[in-house]
């Protein structure tokens, strides 16, 4: 009961903020390429029930769906203002919506789509699954240069299942063991503060992305 409080109550004011923002992107995307503002995909909520995820479109509209679901460096189907979007992470400002429709919480374990949580483990499927899954936790904070890291792998796919999986697993099964206010209201700060950095600076295209979390710091 808390925790939906505090969802609806931090999600309204970020929409009534920044709803000018807000229909600035929707506008931008529309005039840049053609398609919907928002994308939409299916991922795994709270003890495995299905959602649709909203975004805004970064990507060339593919109607009949399909590719690589993961995103890889620099990516060929990202739009000119999906690499602003992207950069920014403004495009995760739309699961406001999914927030306000009990699919998602502003603080849990980010969701995953049906291929890849098909690879959880038993414990920690149920585990990781047993809260919403959120806009923000320390794990996506800690792998948000991910696509950068993956660009270097000859097999992107299988270095995502391999080895940043089972990382991520651990770190949301972590966020579970010690969920609550105190834990959320951290996190929302640590998101703002990194968000806020990454619009102060353009980091250059040369600079190598941050190494992977160490789960024994």
């Amino acid at each position: 009961m808390v925790k939906r409080a505090f969802d609806l109550t931090l999600a309204s004011l970020t929409l009534l903020l920044l709803a000018p923002l807000l229909l600035g992107i929707a506008l931008a995307v529309r005039l840049d390429s053609p398609g919907p503002v928002f994308y939409r995909q299916q991922r795994v909520g709270r003890a495995g029930r299905l959602f649709r995820i909203h975004k805004f479109r970064t990507m060339a509209h593919q109607p009949q769906g399909g590719g690589l679901q993961l995103t890889v460096g620099d990516d060929a189907r990202i739009t000119r203002v999906g690499h602003f979007l992207r950069h920014s992470k403004w495009d995760e400002l739309a699961q406001l919506i999914d927030v306000w429709r009990g699919d998602m919480s502003i603080v849990g374990p980010r969701p995953e789509v049906p291929r890849y949580v098909a690879h959880y483990p038993a414990e920690l499927r149920e585990r990781v699954l047993s809260v919403k899954p959120g806009i923000t936790d320390d794990c996506s904070l800690d792998f948000r240069d991910e696509s950068d890291w993956l660009a270097r792998s000859a097999d992107p796919e299988r270095t995502y299942i391999d080895e940043i999986l089972p990382i991520k697993l651990a770190l949301q099964a972590r966020y579970v063991e010690h969920a609550g206010l105190r834990t959320d209201l951290r996190i929302v700060g640590r998101t703002a503060a990194i968000l806020l950095g990454r619009l102060a600076r353009r980091r250059s295209t040369s600079s190598p992305p941050a190494p992977p979390p160490n789960l024994h710091r």
